[in-house]
């Protein structure tokens, strides 16, 4: 449900690295490098604030250490970035959604506003799609559609806490617009309406 994206090709913000970034972001953006063998731009552009870079390496590493396995994350953090329309975001999933074991058929479903094919992954991307689009008031249909597919409550909260990482991605993406890397430029991605 893209409506009002209003895309910015100017890059105003620095991208920084470990050496141009403030002292208070060094140590986060060290700790996503040892994630990602990079920094991504993305977290370049967020460590201008210690605040909103220590943010989200707080919650990765939670989201990322939780008992859902690195592609069912993959799936809701794809369907986040689809859901908020973050260009640089749906590239950078993709391209982690197919290392991580996603299959290419669900990760151009999610890519294309339908659900995956795989059972679990289709009740992932269904609740993150619906938490971002009711801004979290789901009903005991939305509830129970997810815990029928053979999760629990605290896998439905769980997802909460992935949708929150990812909007800090996603609107740091749409806020800042930066340049996407030369290796997730195969999985570029525009929004609909855009």
């Amino acid at each position: 449900m893209a409506t009002f994206i209003e895309e910015n090709t100017m890059h105003t913000f620095p991208i920084h690295t470990i050496e141009t970034a403030p002292v208070r972001s060094k140590a986060s953006l060290e700790a996503l490098h040892s994630a990602f063998g990079i920094i991504p731009n993305i977290a370049g552009t967020m460590a201008t604030s210690p605040v909103l870079i220590d943010s989200l390496v707080g919650l990765f590493g939670k989201v990322h250490g939780g008992s859902f396995t690195e592609e069912q994350v993959q799936v809701v953090l794809l369907t986040n970035a689809v859901t908020n329309a973050c260009t640089w975001a749906v590239a950078f999933h993709s391209y982690l959604a197919v290392q991580a074991g996603v299959d290419e058929a669900d990760v151009n479903a999610i890519r294309e506003y339908r659900a995956p094919q795989d059972a679990k992954n289709r009740a992932l991307s269904t609740l993150a799609r619906t938490l971002i689009e009711k801004r979290g008031h789901l009903n005991d249909h939305d509830a129970a559609a997810f815990l029928d597919a053979g999760f629990g409550q605290d896998h439905l909260l769980e997802v909460v806490g992935i949708v929150a990482a990812s909007t800090i991605t996603n609107y740091t993406g749409n806020v800042t617009h930066p340049a996407l890397e030369k290796a997730f430029q195969a999985y570029g991605w525009q929004a609909r309406n855009a």
